[in-house]
C-alpha cells in the first residue's frame, strides 16, 4: 500500500454487537466462537504503543498494564504486499477487537475474577492488581491493518488475516473460530466449562460498527442479563447498615420498568463498593415508570439509574420479573441507555 493511501487509526469506533438468536443452520455460511465472560475492548496499536478503549468509548489502558506488551506485535507479524496478500514482514499499525478476561482456577474465564481489575484507576493500583490477578486479551477480530480499514472486508477474510498475525504472548492470544457444522460440539464445550454461551458469525458479513446485527448471533447457555440499579433495600441482621438487596430495572418503550431485586452473589467487599458508588446517586423518588411491589417500596432507597450490573437468574415470570437473580458484577463498560431485555 502506498504510504499516501494509508489511513490513520480512528480516534474512536463503536464495536459491533451480537443479537440474541437461534443456532445457525448447518449450511456452511457460519463460524462459531466461544462467548467470553469479560470486558469488551478495542486495542489501538501503532508504533509499539497500545491504547485500550471500552465498549462505551472510555479509555481503560491504565487498568491493564500487562497488555502494554501487545505493542510488540507491531515489530513482527504480517504486512500487506503489492499483491494484496499478507505475508511475513513488519507492520506498524493494528486495530483489534476482543475481550479482556481473567482466568479462574478451572482455566476458563470468570467475570467475577475480573471484577477487581475493572475498577483500577491509577497506575500503582493497577500494577498491584495485575500481579495478583493477571488478565488476558482475547483478540477475535481485526479491523485495521497497516493503514487499511477492514470494516467492509468479509469476516472470513478478517479472521484469516487475524490468524496470520499469530498473536500469542503471556497476556494475549487469538482464540479459535470453528466451522458452523461444529456448533453442537462447541456449545457442549461451553456448557461443560461454565461459559455463558457461543457467538455465531456469518462468514460473508462486514463489520457493522455500533450495530447489534443479526450477522452475529449470541446463543446463551444460562440466563444472564444486564440490568440497571434503581435503588436498594437496607439490610438486616449481618447486613445491617449495608445494602440488603438491589432493586433493578430494564429500559422499555414505557421507560424504566421494574425487573426484580437481587439479594445474593455479593461479597463484603462488593457490598461496600456498591454502597460507595450508589451513595452520591440518591434521589427522593422512584425512577421507575411503572409500579413496584409495595413490600419493596416501603423501605427503598432510590438512586439515579446510572449503574449497570450483570446478573444470572432462573427464569422470567409472566409479569416480566426475574426469578432468583444473583449478582455477577458491575458493568462499567455498559451504558444504562443500552440495557434492554435480551433473554
Amino acid at each position: 500500500m502506498d504510504r499516501q493511501d494509508r489511513q490513520p487509526l480512528p480516534v474512536r469506533i463503536q464495536p459491533m454487537l451480537a443479537a440474541p438468536g437461534l443456532p445457525p443452520p448447518p449450511d456452511g455460511r457460519w463460524a462459531v466462537e466461544m462467548k467470553w465472560d469479560g470486558v469488551r475492548a478495542l486495542a489501538f496499536i501503532e508504533d509499539g504503543q497500545v491504547r485500550l478503549v471500552s465498549r462505551t468509548g472510555r479509555e481503560i489502558t491504565v487498568a491493564y498494564p500487562e497488555l502494554s506488551g501487545l505493542g510488540q506485535v507491531s515489530e513482527r507479524g504480517v504486512s500487506e504486499q503489492g499483491t494484496g496478500e499478507c505475508g511475513a514482514g513488519e507492520h506498524s499499525q493494528l486495530l483489534l477487537d476482543g475481550e479482556i478476561v481473567a482466568f479462574g482456577d478451572g482455566g476458563w474465564p470468570e467475570f467475577e475474577a475480573l471484577q477487581p481489575r475493572i475498577h483500577a484507576s491509577t497506575p500503582g493500583q493497577a500494577a498491584l492488581l495485575a500481579a495478583e490477578t493477571p488478565v488476558t486479551y482475547l483478540a477475535f477480530d481485526l479491523l485495521q491493518l497497516d493503514g487499511r480499514s477492514l470494516l467492509d472486508v468479509p469476516y472470513r477474510e478478517r479472521r484469516r488475516l487475524l490468524d496470520q498475525l499469530a498473536l500469542s504472548g503471556p497476556y494475549w492470544q487469538t482464540p479459535p473460530s470453528f466451522p458452523g457444522a461444529d456448533f453442537r460440539a462447541v456449545l457442549a464445550t461451553s456448557v461443560a466449562n461454565g461459559l455463558e454461551g457461543v457467538v455465531a458469525k456469518l462468514l460473508d458479513s462486514r463489520y457493522e460498527a455500533g450495530s447489534r446485527s443479526g450477522s452475529w448471533r449470541k446463543i446463551k447457555n444460562v440466563l444472564r442479563q444486564e440490568v440497571i440499579i434503581a435503588g436498594w433495600k437496607p439490610g438486616k441482621g449481618n447486613r445491617f447498615g449495608q445494602i440488603g438487596s438491589l432493586l433493578i430495572g430494564l429500559n422499555s418503550p414505557e421507560g424504566l420498568i421494574y425487573a426484580g431485586h437481587v439479594g445474593t452473589g455479593f461479597t463484603v467487599e462488593t457490598l461496600r463498593m456498591l454502597g460507595e458508588r450508589l451513595a452520591p446517586l440518591r434521589r427522593p423518588d422512584s425512577p421507575f415508570a411503572g409500579p413496584v411491589p409495595e413490600e419493596h417500596t416501603r423501605t427503598a432507597v432510590w438512586v439515579e439509574p446510572r449503574l449497570v450490573i450483570d446478573v444470572a437468574f432462573g427464569s422470567w415470570t409472566r409479569a416480566g420479573r426475574m426469578r432468583a437473580p444473583a449478582y455477577k458484577g458491575l458493568r462499567d463498560d455498559k451504558e444504562p441507555a443500552d440495557v434492554v431485555r435480551e433473554t
